[in-house]
């Protein structure tokens, strides 16, 4: 291939000289900007093929860069010219449409029929009465708080799940803040620690993470005075412990070094510019009494406010001995937010994203039959996360063992997310999970703060419609049995292992 490519531009040169020569060399001007085309991309062939990092550059010299040019733009041609509205990995062309349509407010509705196939094997059903009851969104609210809580939160069922600025850009989470602000939703700040972004005035879900970053001493422990400070602040509405996440659980969250600016650095207690791998596991406790006890700890110096922790189901025996020691000690959180293997990051090893962790469906039914077996269900709210966007997820979701929902790509989506799949690179081009000075500007505040806000009420009203539909007054009202198989009307209950769930317990 490079004797062809060489051979080609010498006769290219040639070609262009005689041309130049029988029409004048003064006359035939274009001849010039010709040879000086075919000169760089001599040099680039010399370059190529002397080059020793790439093989297909050295054996295709100049050619060999389409392939480089494709493959950056491959999700792009895959997202707007393969995929149909049904494909689309991890969301669907009509998933993402819903959220687009939803945040900007306008016709939502789906024309000639559903593009799903109803009678395969993972189609679920909502059981519908035909004495339906008409509710009203704003008071889908669920209390978080238990016995030993002095200040509970009526949250709403629909929430902002874990994401840091650092992840995301400044402007992103001034807008997801704003828009929690105006619907009365809360906002999770990820482990990345509250950022002057976060204090718009919407409420937050604070999440300690295992690099305790914005309560951290010098050697990266846990500062309890940094804690208390920030915790008893008025926004500050809960407290969450990241054990695990769903996209890479048992490995630490990763900001790469190109979106850890001195800003962000700052926020969190690190060194700019440099790659902050969060370690996998806690330092301030190793097993269940340690942590029982660090939440009763965050309890007390919160003054009282909602203590819970977030996980990735994983072996459920550590789970059932957590529960063991709540009743040991006569403690427990007031909520756990189980994320599903499906959960989202911006940057995660692809066998963690892809091999580790359970599903969210069979990790709620597994966690709400524990917390059961255990008498603390009553006690302990459940918030579901992991793919969660449109009004029947949420539906699934509670009716599978959860109280409430929260999201973190459905509302990335709300700010104008296209799903680019560049969320690790800096390279975002909506502004949403950049540090990119000039991507960020283009991400507008007072745009898509009213978008998230639209977002989470219609997607609020559109379950209020949902349950209405099935005859509930109320999400509380909802359980397993409002579910089904569609291919053959089984209750989901029946699906996941439910004799595992009882023997373990």
């Amino acid at each position: 291939m490079r004797k062809l490519f060489f051979f080609s531009i010498i006769f290219l040169f040639a070609l262009t000289l005689f041309l130049m020569w029988l029409y004048s060399f003064r006359e035939f001007r274009l001849g010039y900007l010709v040879l000086g085309i075919l000169g760089l991309l001599t040099a680039l062939g010399i370059y190529d093929s002397f080059q020793k990092k790439h093989a297909i550059l050295k054996n295709f010299p100049v050619v060999g860069h389409f392939r480089y040019i494709l493959e950056s733009i491959s999700p792009e041609i895959q997202q707007y010219f393969i995929e149909s509205n049904t494909d689309g990995k991890p969301f669907s062309r009509n998933i993402r449409s819903l959220a687009y349509r939803r945040a900007k407010s306008v016709n939502d509705t789906h024309p000639f029929g559903t593009q799903s196939d109803i009678g395969g094997e993972d189609y679920v059903a909502l059981r519908h009465s035909i004495y339906a009851v008409h509710l009203k969104p704003e008071d889908l609210r669920v209390t978080i708080g238990s016995d030993y809580c002095n200040q509970p939160y009526s949250a709403s069922i629909f929430n902002i799940s874990a994401m840091s600025f650092g992840s995301l850009s400044s402007n992103a989470i001034r807008a997801l803040n704003l828009g929690a602000k105006k619907g009365k939703f809360f906002h999770n700040t990820g482990e990345g620690g509250i950022s002057p972004y976060h204090l718009e005035g919407g409420d937050i879900c604070w999440q300690i993470g295992t690099g305790y970053f914005g309560c951290r001493d010098e050697e990266g422990n846990f500062d309890s005075k940094k804690f208390q400070e920030k915790a008893n602040w008025e926004q500050v509405k809960m407290i969450e412990i990241k054990i695990s996440q769903g996209a890479k659980p048992g490995h630490g969250g990763v900001l790469p070094g190109v979106k850890n600016t001195k800003e962000i650095a700052a926020i969190r207690g690190l060194k700019a510019g440099e790659t902050v791998l969060s370690p996998p596991a806690h330092s301030e406790f190793t097993n269940p009494k340690e942590l029982i006890q660090f939440i009763a700890k965050l309890r007390e110096l919160s003054a009282g406010k909602p203590i819970g922790f977030k996980l990735c189901i994983g072996r459920t025996e550590e789970f059932i001995e957590i529960c063991k020691e709540m009743v040991a000690q006569n403690n427990w959180p007031d909520f756990i937010t189980v994320d599903g293997a499906e959960g989202g990051t911006g940057a995660a090893p692809l066998e963690f994203s892809d091999s580790v962790g359970l599903p969210l469906e069979p990790a709620l039914i597994f966690v709400r039959a524990t917390l059961d077996k255990f008498n603390l269900r009553d006690k302990i709210r459940i918030i579901a996360s992991g793919k969660v966007i449109s009004a029947f997820s949420i539906i699934k979701n509670i009716a599978l063992g959860a109280d409430l929902c929260n999201t973190a790509r459905g509302f990335m989506f709300s700010v104008g997310c296209i799903q680019a799949l560049r969320c690790n690179t800096n390279e975002c081009p909506t502004g949403v999970a950049t540090q990119r000075k000039g991507l960020v500007k283009g991400l507008v505040v007072s745009d898509k703060s009213e978008r998230v806000y639209n977002f989470h009420s219609n997607t609020v009203k559109a379950v209020s419609e949902l349950l209405g539909a099935a005859g509930h007054k109320h999400t509380s009202e909802l359980s397993v049995h409002d579910l089904v198989k569609g291919d053959e009307m089984i209750k989901l209950a029946n699906r996941y292992f439910p004799d595992t769930v009882n023997t373990q317990v």
